[in-house]
């Protein structure tokens, strides 16, 4: 079971994506977000195997005291994987940017998944995961005539351990 490192969205900023996990369910037999019982987040960084206790150490050394990450996205995306992911994209920030490589410059970065590490991570806030391929064309349609255009605060960052998720540490960011 993976352990991650996340930007959540706590607030009432989270309502378009919260919108976008609804519609975007129709396509899925159940809906892969809401099932999570988390909120919406951007993902830093995944580990296999990792001590939690680095990762509770490695929050504090890179967040403590940053401020909330407001984050504008542009347009819904995806991966063609087994099952079709849906995502949200955000435009790209030198704040969401400097964050993920000081992650990477505390935990050295082969220990993360491939496509989270420097160089090869896509920024993207899921909205759905699990689209079989029966219901692809209708959600790659939806997709691209449904306008995506919106902030959402990032206020918390937490360390997580999953499926189902746990909330090994978190720490609210200033502002």
């Amino acid at each position: 079971m993976p352990y991650a490192i996340s930007l959540r969205c706590t607030n009432d900023t989270a309502a378009p994506i919260l919108a976008l996990w609804d519609q975007a369910s129709a396509f899925e037999a159940v809906p892969s977000m809401a099932s999570l019982n988390y909120p919406p987040h951007l993902t830093l960084a995944v580990y296999e195997n990792i001590n939690a206790d680095r990762l509770r150490a490695t929050l504090g050394t890179v967040f403590r005291g940053l401020p909330a990450l407001p984050m504008e996205f542009s347009g819904i995306r995806h991966f063609d994987n087994e099952y079709l992911v849906l995502w949200a994209s955000p435009v790209p920030s030198d704040a969401l940017r400097e964050a993920h490589e000081s992650l990477h410059r505390q935990i050295d970065p082969i220990l993360c998944h491939e496509h989270y590490r420097p160089g090869f991570w896509n920024p993207h806030c899921t909205l759905a995961m699990k689209i079989p391929a029966m219901s692809k064309e209708a959600a790659l349609i939806w997709a691209a005539e449904t306008p995506a255009r919106f902030t959402v605060i990032f206020d918390v960052v937490d360390c997580v351990h999953a499926y189902p998720v746990e909330i090994l540490h978190e720490i609210r960011l200033a502002g």
